[in-house]
């Protein structure tokens, strides 16, 4: 074996290992703390435990008068809308930055990047909500999720757009169709792999939250998944296998979606990174 491969053989047995340690030992860790008694759990080993508990899981949807299922509600509810809402808007907003070149555009593409690094004010945004009377509400949630996640999904939207020929729209107008048609029968259905790309970044980031939701959507009857995980810290003591099983649990939905959507994911960001 020469140099060569034994190289390419050692980096790949080190990738293999770094990987393990990063992604395969904390999931481990999670999952038997998971399956301990609260005492076990408390010790934070990593040794198996002694005896399965699997009625944890069944406990942490008991918990706090089933919170969990009402945290799954709100969390989907959130997460879909936002979604569909960063789709249109995104596609949208997009298009026309890529499309057009004049100085309003490019001034509101300025305000979109600073979006990206501006973070969000806590107390002005409440004084804000609480002065419009939607303080509290799934709308405001929503609205609130979809502007800190917009200035991100415009940029992909955008630099997709450039991979999408020109001609194509000119060929629609000479066939008479207007601007909208144009982009919602023409533009829209090329956008499948970017858009791919944007449900399940969007949707992670939305549905992992837990800052937002914590500050401008209290309250148990409003509660999101990530909030869940309050049920089992306390100032005094700490139930960290329920803590844990309840991370798994609302981990699912996400791996599910990211199977789904996984092949597409690269296929959309790298698109448009030639042309531009």
């Amino acid at each position: 074996m020469n140099r060569k491969k034994r190289s390419t053989l050692l980096g790949d047995v080190l990738g293999v290992f770094f990987a393990v340690v990063i992604f395969i030992v904390p999931f481990y860790f999670m999952l038997i703390t998971a399956l301990k008694s609260s005492k076990e759990a408390n010790l934070l080993s990593i040794a198996f435990p002694s005896e399965i508990h699997w009625e944890n899981f069944s406990e942490v949807f008991k918990t706090n008068n089933y919170m969990l299922l009402t945290a799954f509600k709100n969390s989907f509810l959130i997460t879909i809308f936002s979604v569909v809402i960063l789709i249109i808007t995104g596609a949208m907003a997009g298009y026309v930055i890529q499309r057009r070149r004049d100085r309003m555009v490019g001034a509101l593409q300025a305000i979109f990047l600073m979006g990206l690094m501006i973070p969000a004010a806590i107390l002005p945004t409440i004084s804000l909500l609480q002065k419009l009377h939607i303080y509290k509400t799934m709308f405001s949630m929503i609205m609130i999720e979809v502007a800190l996640q917009l200035p991100f999904t415009i940029m992909l939207y955008r630099g997709f757009m450039a991979s999408i020929p020109r001609e194509l729209e000119e060929a629609a107008r000479i066939d008479g169709c207007g601007k909208f048609q144009t982009f919602f029968q023409i533009i829209l259905p090329l956008l499948k792999p970017i858009t791919a790309t944007v449900i399940i970044l969007d949707a992670v980031t939305v549905f992992n939250d837990f800052t937002n939701p914590l500050y401008f959507f209290p309250g148990n009857e409003n509660a999101t998944v990530q909030l869940t995980l309050y049920n089992f810290k306390g100032q005094f003591s700490s139930s960290y296998n329920l803590m844990f099983a309840d991370i798994l649990i609302i981990t699912i939905p996400m791996f599910i979606l990211f199977l789904i959507f996984n092949k597409r994911i690269v296929a959309g960001m790298v698109a448009g990174s030639v042309k531009g």
